[in-house]
């Protein structure tokens, strides 16, 4: 039973329509990673996956708080990018 479903949600992720698993090059495109980082992180077992039809898939709800803190970063770095330049204070030395 749980193979057919999977079978049934990688066959609409072919078609165009989110899923939620995606093959290895798939999921690196999702994170905007290398895809030997994503194969590191599953010999390192910090990403579970799965074999379905000799083809690997990874479930990408694993990734929201990653991609969450990853948008936060950004932002926070933006707001330090767009922060002014304080001016300079002239420091006359007396020698």
């Amino acid at each position: 039973m749980g193979c057919v479903y999977l079978r049934v949600l990688y066959r609409t992720f072919r078609r165009g329509i989110k899923a939620m698993y995606l093959s290895i090059e798939d999921t690196a495109a999702y994170l905007e990673v290398n895809p030997r980082l994503v194969k590191r992180y599953m010999r390192e077992h910090q990403i579970t996956w799965l074999v379905v039809d000799d083809e690997i898939l990874i479930n990408t709800n694993q990734f929201d708080f990653f991609l969450k803190q990853r948008q936060k970063a950004i932002e926070e770095y933006q707001r330090y990018l767009d922060e002014p330049i304080p001016e300079d204070i002239d420091i006359k030395d007396e020698d």
